[in-house]
């Protein structure tokens, strides 16, 4: 298909390079040839190697992020402010929802004095706000 005449101008440079590489190859000593093979194993040992220490290091890594993270989501001690705000809101909540009148020796003795109006005010006061 290709005659010498329709070649490209850089296909007949890489025919000819080619040709010079084979001619020289075939010239070179066995020494320089060993050289250069053990060379090229070791170039390519050292690409190959970094991949795989990296892939060694990628279960112990892992499996310390894991611990780590689990660690975090079962252990996070509330900030001070916090703990005791949500100490106050139950206290007050409790308070709130017990049902049975607070006992004399924790309340003010002067509450005990209007008992009458309290009852009255806790009658009226649904009334009114209702209003």
């Amino acid at each position: 298909m290709n005659s010498p005449d329709n070649r490209r101008p850089d296909e007949h440079l890489e025919q000819r390079a080619r040709k010079l590489w084979r001619e020289a190859a075939q010239r070179i000593d066995p020494a320089t040839a060993g050289r250069l093979r053990a060379a090229r194993r070791q170039a390519l040992e050292t690409t190959k190697a970094p991949a795989h220490r990296a892939v060694r290091w990628l279960i112990p890594v892992g499996a310390f992020a894991a611990i780590a993270l689990a660690t975090m989501m079962v252990w996070q001690p509330l900030p001070q402010h916090q703990a005791t705000t949500v100490m106050h809101a139950t206290s007050s909540t409790d308070e709130l929802d017990n049902e049975l009148p607070p006992d004399a020796d924790k309340t003010d003795p002067n509450l005990y004095q209007n008992l009458d109006f309290y009852g009255w005010l806790a009658s009226t006061g649904s009334h009114t706000a209702s209003r």
